[in-house]
């Protein structure tokens, strides 16, 4: 219990505002700092409130404070007085400035930079960590139910108390322990739209499934979708203090947001299966956005979309979301974008948003932008493709020889290549579309609009993509493997990037060169794509641009 305590009172800390404070780069590693000070200072005998409490209270203007407060069932402990100086002013500053997700004027807040190069909302963290640590609750849905419930604040149980001992907040409304098995069963029903959603499950419906639900939520005069996953540029890597937003109409529901809500699933999930004594959030947020969690060690932030597309099917998050929906309809009534929706269309809004988050962002693989890894502008003028292209060729990049496993070799090696190919080969830009490393990301580089310099003579006609390190006698590792020849063409084709009868080539297949290398070319034969009738050959004529950017043969002092 002693985890629910540090976590409150690092919220609590919000209700000290100290105008002046010097203000710490916006790093996770400072959100880890700040819960290990709390656990090294909170008193053993000390009364446990929950962090739903002040996350709730640093919401009391949001949308979802109701659903909040029912689902966290926390009341306002008013009467217990929190030391201010349990943290530094640094920390202190730092928790007021990410207390709230927010998107306003292409700018996003209450976000933080994670060690593994990902940008992470504070928020749906923290009310994931919350869930979990309250051993996740299930609110029962009936048919019939048309009672509002009471105010959550009126009905909440003594902070201790077991989830079994919560009683229902209204007739029409009862809460008992998550049954994971039949959730299971309601997944694996092939008719989603015939259910009608018998249960919320809190962890879901705080972290993901409202947000989702309220952003596909559209005035029936407005056609225009919400945009999903928008990425952005930190104004410095070393020490960020403002997030950009690629795109400065993006929707609340970014890749930062997203990623903030995948870790709050994944930890609290984690923690609602862990027995007492649970582990120090401290050192459960430091392994999680490190090296992989102990007990667990495929449970990382590098791998937040695959493990969270394991942990929520698509028919199980359509019910949450709607569920949710309905849920908050009943506790605010007077809620603006859910005045006068039926359940049918509660129905089809939670059917297209989840089709939307798990195919356009689940379903695509993290890919880093050019300004996380530190690239330099393009030189000259950038040939525009003409998509959809036809082809994806596979290529290793040899040098570097090494795999690349965590975001700050791989980003290295980005820079190091497109020095290489800028400053030795006098080409604009990094030859490469993409490069996939092993450690669980992708980082973009001519991307997917501007035709690169991989691929003699053909670069117009595909998209290179080369792994990081020699593949001669050795392969890449599953995951990006994987991503190679699984998510990356799946989202290029939902986007339009790839024509739907595309095909894989390795690059010697092209050109005269031992790339891909000859473990990992004759790895390619097996996959489904590959188009093994086309043979290796010396490349053909090209353009004097195409010559410029990439000769047939490299020499081993760069990527072939």
């Amino acid at each position: 219990m002693m985890a629910q305590g540090v976590l409150w009172i690092l919220l609590g800390l919000l209700l000290w505002p100290k105008p002046g404070t010097a203000s710490l780069p916006l790093l996770m590693d400072f959100i880890i700092k700040a819960l290990g000070e709390l656990e090294q200072k909170a008193p053993v005998t000390e009364a446990r409130p929950t962090a739903s409490t002040w996350l709730l209270s640093a919401q009391d203007s949001g949308p979802h404070n109701p659903l909040y407060r029912f689902l966290l069932k926390e009341q306002l402990l008013k009467a217990i007085k929190l030391d201010p100086h349990r943290l530094s002013p640094e920390l202190r500053g730092l928790t007021e400035k990410v207390a709230q997700h927010d998107v306003r004027d292409g700018r996003e807040y209450g976000v933080v930079l994670a060690p593994d190069g990902s940008t992470v909302a504070v928020q749906p963290l923290l009310a994931g960590l919350e869930a979990g640590l309250q051993g996740r609750r299930v609110v029962n849905l009936p048919l019939d139910s048309t009672t509002p419930p009471q105010d959550a604040e009126a009905t909440s149980p003594d902070v201790g108390a077991t989830v079994p001992e919560v009683r229902a907040a209204s007739p029409g409304l009862t809460v008992a322990s998550p049954d994971v098995t039949s959730l299971d069963v309601e997944a694996a029903s092939p008719d989603t739209k015939a259910m009608f959603p018998t249960s919320v499950d809190s962890l879901l419906a705080v972290t993901l499934a409202t947000d989702l639900g309220l952003t596909f939520l559209q005035d029936p005069q407005t056609e225009s979708q919400p945009g999903l996953g928008a990425e952005g540029c930190w104004d410095q890597f070393s020490a960020p203090q403002t997030f950009t937003l690629l795109d400065p109409k993006a929707s609340r529901l970014t890749t930062a947001f997203l990623n903030g809500a995948l870790d709050g699933i994944l930890l609290g999930d984690y923690l609602s299966r862990t027995p007492e004594p649970q582990p120090p959030l401290s050192l459960l947020l430091s392994q999680y956005y490190g090296a992989g969690v102990a007990r667990e060690p495929g449970l990382q932030s590098n791998f937040r979309r695959q493990n969270g597309a394991v942990l929520t099917s698509a028919p199980t998050l359509t019910q949450q979301v709607w569920g949710a929906l309905l849920l908050l309809q009943r506790l605010d009534p007077t809620h603006l974008q859910l005045q006068g929706m039926s359940q049918d269309q509660l129905a089809q809004v939670a059917s297209h948003a989840t089709k939307e988050f798990t195919e356009a962002f689940l379903g695509c693989p993290a890919i880093h932008p050019r300004c996380r890894w530190g690239a330099a502008p393009y030189r000259h003028q950038p040939t525009p493709l003409k998509l959809p292209l036809g082809f994806l060729y596979v290529h290793h990049t040899y040098i570097p020889e090494l795999p690349c496993t965590d975001f700050e070799k791989c980003a290295a090696n980005m820079r190091s290549m497109q020095r290489f190919h800028q400053d030795t080969r006098g080409w604009g830009d990094i030859g490469y579309s993409f490069v996939v490393g092993s450690d669980g990301y992708v980082y973009e580089g001519r991307g997917w609009h501007r035709v690169g310099a991989h691929t003699l003579g053909h670069n117009s006609l595909g998209f290179g993509v080369a792994f990081v390190g020699n593949y001669t006698a050795e392969l890449p590792t599953d995951a990006a493997l994987r991503t190679m020849r699984d998510e990356l063409p799946r989202c290029a084709l939902r986007f339009g990037y790839l024509r739907p009868d595309y095909k894989v080539l390795g690059h010697r297949q092209l050109v005269s060169t031992h790339c891909p290398g000859d473990a990992l070319f004759n790895l390619l034969h097996t996959w489904p794509r590959f188009a093994a009738d086309v043979k290796p050959r010396t490349a053909r004529r090209a353009s004097w641009r195409s010559r410029r950017e990439l000769p047939p043969i490299l020499p081993a002092s760069g990527p072939q």
